[in-house]
């Protein structure tokens, strides 16, 4: 027997913390038990962070576990990521290590995989991929940690060198994680590892699984099964004993940022996992998030560059459409004379077209003209958006939806205007010039479940679509082959979204949207609509020149004190009331100012009052921007804060996000 220190499972505050029970000697790190903790009556769950504990107190006192279960423990390297992740974050320790879990009572059965050897023919690889592979296989070969960052323009045939590094883990007896930025790209990517690997070899993991499949995937990767494991961004968690490599794909995107509780940064996970099984980490994208970027720069990451296509497919043609003369010369319409032709030049070769746009809904607006009043959530206070399918407005932040106003709530008036386009009235437009082809939209009101979005890919894939609409969700790696033109709608817009990432994100939609057409030969054309033609932004982005936009973006980051030459943190105290969550703000504001050896280049900004409500509470939020190195101190600042709040019982909490989007 000997003492071990545990975490319980539970959420309050008052339980973060490590808690002795003596426990069998075969009862170790990882270990998932069942204790009796203070006056309940039932026993709870809990895992063991620390074993051969020398307790400091009354050993008479300390409790024996109740049981354990080898079936659904951790290993130690899950858990010394996660007593990391809670550093780093200022997370709760059980947050962190029910990232690893699953739930689910019952253990199914697991299906019998029929063995197979490798399906698919290897490709030849071209020069460039060959040269990525030669420089990635020989860091695993020796077992060596390094990260990789290919920049690599689209389809430039990265995932064949992701999946020759996961074959030479697989001959080393190692284990391989996949992560793609969404769940529509999941079956797409595994199919080509199924194929490759045979289907007994991978996994996946992501939110649309029921939760029996979950669980029985996760019993798959845990018991050795799977060796393989693709999916979405909590697949950075999968139970892998000995990991050979991490694939980050698409990893400019945003989706890899938790924004919800436990917040993390996918990027920093994978890291962590690499270095602690001597692993590799590869991240990809053709348009690298400017950070990545920077630390390739920095030598922190092996940068390879790939520069052509892969086969036959050729880089499309360019072009910019002012639509400020589109108005000029009467046409009023969301698509521009010049991107109709060229749709029924598409629609003429049997080609296919994509049309993007990164609004969903009808209107982006619902306004009175006469006294300006804007339509807004009253639980979130942000604007409503008009969907036409079912008649009403929504709120794209809580998912609320309101009857459409008949008057003006604020002057009575009767003329209420619906303003802006999003996906659905672009494809009311186009269904009304194009009668006779296939129109389909794709954004998350038309792709709500995996059936949705498989059905969508699929009939696309096989030409039953003829047009296909859709937000940002067609820039995120989808593979087409016959898409012979890309037209993108207001360009623009994405420049006016208060995020200091406004105009990286700008880029890379784009850039990645256009990468969709063209990948099977022949000449292929994008067109892209905007009333901002002289940006720099869309002129970068239309000239394929990423060294440009990415020297003018570090020059205005390092000017305004951004990332990489900062960590931006939010902070946010929540209360019923607006005077007691700024109170609190303020004074942590002044402690943080005050703190003895802070960094002098630090900036601490002043809170201010959200617009936002959190379930119909006020939330005061300040930032930090802190200088490299002083990121730990000051999580660890916000977590001695957030326990006074606890002991002291303030009717407030307090709250941290770490690098957080949409931050001015």
């Amino acid at each position: 027997m000997h003492y071990i220190d545990v975490v319980i499972d539970n959420k309050s505050i008052n339980t973060d913390n490590f808690f002795t029970y003596l426990a069998p000697d075969e009862v170790g790190v990882g270990a998932k038990v069942s204790v009796q903790f203070a006056k309940r009556k039932k026993p709870v769950d809990a895992y063991c962070v620390a074993e051969n504990i020398e307790p400091s107190f009354d050993k008479s006192k300390i409790k024996e576990i109740i049981s354990y279960n080898t079936e659904r423990s951790l290993n130690h390297e899950m858990i010394e990521t996660s007593m990391w992740m809670r550093k780093r974050y200022g997370i709760k320790y059980i947050d962190a290590i029910k990232m690893f879990t699953v739930g689910g009572k019952r253990v199914p059965k697991p299906k019998v995989h029929t063995k197979k050897s490798y399906k698919s023919e290897k490709p030849i690889l071209t020069d460039e991929q060959k040269s990525a592979t030669e420089k990635i296989l020989a860091a695993i070969e020796n077992k060596i940690n390094k990260s990789f960052l290919i920049k690599g323009v689209t389809n430039s045939g990265k995932t064949e060198v992701y999946m020759r590094a996961v074959e030479k883990a697989l001959l080393q007896g190692r284990t391989a994680i996949i992560l793609l930025p969404e769940i529509a790209l999941s079956s797409q990517v595994e199919k080509r590892f199924v194929d490759r690997f045979g289907r007994e070899t991978v996994a996946t993991i992501h939110s649309k699984l029921t939760t029996s499949k979950k669980l029985e995937e996760w019993l798959r990767i845990k018991n050795g099964e799977a060796k393989i494991v693709v999916g979405a961004r909590t697949s950075i968690f999968a139970p892998l004993d000995n990991i050979g490599v991490i694939v980050i794909d698409e990893e400019h995107e945003g989706t890899y940022k938790s924004d919800h509780n436990p917040k993390f940064e996918t990027v920093d996970i994978a890291y962590k996992r690499a270095l602690m099984h001597n692993a590799v980490m590869i991240i990809g994208s053709a348009t690298p998030d400017v950070v990545s970027y920077y630390r390739a720069k920095m030598g922190v990451y092996d940068l390879i560059e790939m520069n052509e296509r892969v086969g036959t497919s050729l880089m499309p043609d360019i072009e910019v459409i002012d639509m400020r003369s589109e108005i000029r010369s009467g046409n009023l319409g969301l698509i521009s004379i010049r991107l109709a032709e060229e749709i029924d030049n598409a629609l003429k070769r049997e080609e296919q077209v994509i049309l993007f746009l990164n609004r969903r809904g009808f209107s982006t607006q619902i306004l009175c003209p006469d006294c300006g009043h804007r339509m807004m959530c009253d639980e979130c206070n942000i604007p409503l958006t008009y969907h036409k399918s079912i008649n009403a407005s929504v709120c794209h932040y809580c998912g609320k939806k309101y009857p459409l106003p008949d008057v003006c709530p604020e002057c009575n008036s009767k003329f209420i205007k619906y303003s802006g386009a999003g996906t659905e009235k672009v494809e009311e437009e186009v269904n009304k010039l194009w009668e006779k082809a296939g129109v389909s939209r794709f954004d998350t009101d038309t792709a709500s479940s995996n059936d949705d979005i498989e059905k969508i890919i699929n009939d696309f894939k096989d030409g039953k679509t003829d047009i296909l609409i859709g937000t940002q969700i067609l820039a995120k790696g989808l593979d087409f082959k016959n898409v012979g033109l890309v037209g993108i709608i207001n360009a623009d817009t994405g420049l006016n979204i208060p995020d200091y990432r406004s105009q990286e994100k700008t880029f890379q939609l784009i850039t990645q949207v256009a990468g969709r057409a063209g990948r099977t030969g022949g000449k292929s054309l994008v067109l892209i609509q905007t009333y901002d033609p002289d940006s720099e932004v869309i002129k970068y982005a239309a000239n394929r020149d990423y060294e440009s936009f990415y020297e003018s973006e570090l020059l205005h980051r390092s000017i305004m004190n951004y990332p990489p030459f900062t960590d931006i943190i939010a902070v946010s105290c929540v209360s019923e009331s607006s005077e007691v969550s700024m109170k609190y703000a303020k004074l942590f504001r002044e402690k943080l100012i005050n703190i003895k050896n802070a960094p002098e280049d630090a900036v601490i900004l002043n809170p201010r009052e959200e617009d936002v409500k959190t379930d119909g509470k006020k939330r005061v939020t300040f930032i930090i921007k802190a200088p490299p190195g002083s990121r730990m101190g000051y999580v660890g600042a916000y977590m001695n804060f957030r326990d006074q709040l606890n002991s002291s019982k303030a009717k407030c909490y307090i709250e941290i996000d770490v690098n957080p989007y949409g931050i001015t």
